[in-house]
């Protein structure tokens, strides 16, 4: 069995292993920082041994490399009453960083 976690950023969580390529919504990480660490970790699965947290493991974290920022795919909400001539249409792109885990690591 292979070693993962579950990580909570941005209110989401995320199922995490080594050398894997997430999207996660754009965290504060100054200007060519490559190197960004969660530490929000609610369980690691490592091998036979499952560590949960309650929330969270304390001295847990999971150390990713950043790979740039980017924009999501457009998402369109459109609203529209009928026989009332009322129609609204919204767009959004949620900014985006893309990260590969590196190592997840367990105090």
């Amino acid at each position: 069995m292979e070693k993962y976690a579950i990580v909570e950023t941005g209110s989401k969580q995320y199922w995490v292993a080594p050398q894997q390529v997430i999207e996660v919504e754009l965290l504060n990480v100054a200007e060519g920082q490559k190197e960004v660490i969660l530490d929000q970790v609610m369980l690691v699965q490592d091998g036979g041994q499952v560590t949960v947290g309650t929330p969270v493991i304390s001295g847990a974290k999971v150390v990713c490399e950043n790979l740039g920022e980017f924009r999501g795919p457009k998402l369109v909400h459109y609203r529209m009453r009928r026989r009332k001539s009322s129609r609204k249409k919204q767009g959004h792109r949620q900014d985006l960083l893309r990260l590969l885990v590196k190592e997840i690591k367990v105090s």
